[in-house]
């Protein structure tokens, strides 16, 4: 079964301006399955396969002779050795789409890249399913709380309970465990756990003290949604501060993590430095925090953490999929600990969300949007409150109450 993912088309247009694509994310969310897809007409190598890995890295010069373009080499990251060639083969045969590359991570590979092939690379980064792709919606707008994408959402939306969506968040979004409802969800995500940090951490970044990384992990999980405070996640694992921040970069380089950052200009001097930490797939932080099933999730502790960091996932997937690396998202939060869980930046305007997982948003949780029109040079645009509410609608002139379906 295959499950049509939303980033298709901008990796169509890249193969159209590049010689060579690049897709990273982490293990499992459907890299392979997509580009086997979209490059039917290219030879497929997977460097998982010892026999092709020894030849990648020990005869580089004539790989691509036994392997010609176009070709789709998956896991390239275990050869970076093989990127001055491909610069090479775009350089001699002048044409585009000759190259589909997959990776499990960025940081492999991403300086070899960027010496290698500046310019003549299209990057992108996909993570597991959104809600869009599990309901099998068409739509691929990057999210933005406008009246303009909102009549264009509206036409695609489809019912999902409160049920559904604490199930979506618990089960997660890795396409394996959408598509086999059988499949033990702890299980899964046990084998995921160890393969990546066996495969991917240990490997290629050499963390010798696989028990520690995995409590760090935990402790990470433990603290999505919040400020990311290092000092207190190496005290709470037992290790030093630099240990913390190099593990931290590993999880974020690997797409596990995602670091929010605060929204700062000159002028906004007061809000604070430190990024919040927000797990991208909800269903591996539940199996590492220890939250078993759905309706545990639903009525626990780490609620509002998870509906949070669910909400944000998908906001950044919308982007992702569209081909946007860096997306325009920030967080406000000053000195006096007023918040705003998210800013989108478009066009010089602020457009501030808060996300709330109860089903009965008021005004006053819009309250601190009015900051924003405090701050010189800040254009506040339209905006609202991400909740569990069933319909859309109005708050003020420029707030609405958007339902989690409008994502």
């Amino acid at each position: 079964m295959y499950i049509y993912r939303h980033a298709e088309d901008a990796i169509k247009k890249l193969e159209s301006m590049f010689g060579a694509v690049l897709v990273s994310g982490p293990r499992q969310v459907g890299k392979t399955t997509m580009l086997k897809q979209i490059a039917k007409h290219a030879t497929y190598v997977t460097l998982d396969d010892p026999l092709m890995l020894v030849s990648a890295v020990e005869q580089s010069a004539t790989f691509f002779k036994d392997n010609p373009p176009p070709v789709f080499i998956d896991e390239i990251l275990y050869a970076p050795n093989l990127f001055p060639y491909i610069k090479m083969h775009i350089d001699q045969a002048g044409k585009k789409g000759q190259f589909y590359m997959s990776g499990s991570q960025q940081f492999a590979v991403m300086k070899n890249v960027s010496e290698s092939l500046a310019g003549r690379l299209g990057l992108l980064t996909l993570l597991g399913l959104s809600m869009r792709e599990k309901q099998e919606i068409n739509f691929t707008e990057s999210f933005i709380p406008t009246e303009g994408y909102f009549n264009k959402r509206k036409r695609f939306c489809k019912e999902l309970s409160y049920d559904e969506v604490w199930e979506n968040i618990h089960r997660g979004s890795m396409p394996e465990l959408f598509i086999n409802r059988d499949y033990d969800w702890q299980m899964y995500y046990g084998a995921y756990v160890k393969t990546y940090i066996e495969r991917d951490v240990r490997e290629l970044t050499q963390v010798a003290d696989e028990v520690k990384f995995l409590q760090f992990m935990t402790v990470a999980a433990g603290n999505t949604g919040q400020l990311l405070n290092l000092a207190s996640i190496a005290r709470d694992v037992g290790i030093s501060q630099p240990t913390a921040e190099r593990w931290m970069s590993i999880l974020v380089s690997s797409n596990i993590v995602y670091l929010l950052r605060p929204y700062a200009n000159n002028i906004a001097k007061r809000t604070v430095k430190t990024p919040k930490l927000y797990f991208l797939d909800t269903g591996l932080c539940a199996y590492l925090t220890r939250w078993n099933t759905p309706q545990v999730l639903k009525n626990g502790a780490m609620a509002g953490a998870f509906f949070e960091s669910f909400v944000i996932s998908e906001i950044i997937k919308s982007y992702y999929n569209k081909g946007i690396l860096e997306p325009p998202l920030y967080f406000y939060r000053d000195k006096n600990m007023n918040e705003i869980d998210l800013l989108i930046e478009e066009n010089g305007s602020l457009h501030p969300v808060e996300i709330k997982k109860h089903a009965d948003p008021q005004k006053k949780d819009i309250a601190a949007f009015a900051l924003l029109d405090k701050i010189p040079s800040i254009v506040r645009g339209e905006g609202g409150v991400i909740c569990m509410y069933d319909r859309l609608v109005s708050l003020t002139d420029r707030e609405r109450v958007i339902p989690v379906n409008y994502l």
